[in-house]
């Protein structure tokens, strides 16, 4: 079973409303959050995972629990808190960009604490850890501690998945990856994520100033141009995008790391050791597998994971 940690949220799109009346506003309502996406798409995917998280015992809240009910996520690592359910307000760009603006000060996915924190036995086989649960409080600091807690004895991987809107101060993100690539063994990046994270500076060498670290595999996506993988031992190379009618892009990067983990699975290799066996020519199954689903999510509108059974079809 893989441990997703993080945010669970509803994104609010915004709708056309035919009567033109600018005191309405239609808006579309879809569960989500990044670690949330990953956890509902490692379960679509044939994985078992749980997702820890605090949950809002309000209405929206309720209704994340019906989902990850529904989905079959395991339930066991959600915790109850008597705060808000975060909103996050969405407007798809053009290019089917998707822009966030979070209402999530003093919400229930912000409340764990360390004391919160739970042991973990054998059947839990990695985590996965992202997004601004990385970097506000007091989650952030209660998921550093169980990285730091685990690293080196299970699989972790880590998408920055940078969102400024719930905190803009990017010098804290930076100071918070830097720590974490520290302990970390994959790492999925958007290179949208690395321009905010490092502006000006050469992705490349970002990425291999990351790889002298304890770190494997970096995978940075590149939306419509592909994908890359940077390997420690096997070097460097891409694969295009998968040529899809896109919708919007909304939950493409939560779809390529749930693919990631799934591949990882579906081999055995889900290890610290099993990561450091990758042949090269697994890795780059492992990378279009990622770019396949990805594809997929981004034919569909909203956060929309793929089944395991769609990628066999498509």
């Amino acid at each position: 079973m893989y441990l997703v940690c993080g945010e669970a949220l509803f994104d609010f799109f915004s709708e056309n409303d035919a009567s033109g009346l600018a005191s309405k506003v239609n808006f579309k309502a879809i569960a989500g959050g990044s670690p949330f996406n990953v956890a509902v798409g490692l379960r679509r995917l044939g994985v078992d995972a749980a997702l820890l998280a605090g949950l809002s015992t309000d209405y929206l809240g309720r209704r994340l629990l019906q989902v990850l009910q529904n989905e079959g996520v395991c339930q066991d690592y959600l915790l109850d808190f008597a705060a808000p359910t975060t909103l996050a307000m969405v407007a798809v760009g053009a290019n089917g960009s998707p822009q966030y603006s979070f209402r999530g000060e003093g919400c229930a996915d912000r409340q764990l604490q360390p004391e919160h924190l739970p042991e973990l036995g054998p059947e839990v086989r990695g985590l996965h850890i992202g997004s601004f649960s990385l970097v506000v409080q007091p989650i952030a600091d209660t998921l550093l501690a169980l990285v730091r807690r685990e690293s080196g004895k299970r699989l972790i991987s880590l998408d920055p998945n940078v969102r400024l809107n719930p905190q803009p101060d990017i010098e804290l993100w930076r100071k918070r990856i830097a720590t974490l690539v520290e302990l970390v063994d994959l790492i999925k990046v958007s290179d949208e994520d690395l321009h905010l994270l490092y502006p000006g500076q050469d992705p490349v060498r970002v990425i291999e100033g990351w790889l002298q670290h304890r770190c494997q595999l970096v995978f940075l996506t590149r939306g419509g141009e592909g994908a890359s993988v940077f390997s420690r031992v096997h070097g460097s190379w891409s694969a295009p995008a998968r040529p899809v009618k896109i919708a919007d892009t909304v939950g493409a990067g939560d779809t390529f790391q749930a693919a990631l983990i799934a591949w990882l699975t579906e081999q055995q290799l889900d290890s610290v050791e099993g990561v450091k066996q990758l042949g090269r020519e697994q890795i780059d199954s492992m990378l279009k597998f990622a770019v396949q689903a990805a594809a997929l999510t981004c034919s569909k509108t909203g956060p929309d994971l793929p089944y395991r059974q769609q990628l066999e079809l498509y």
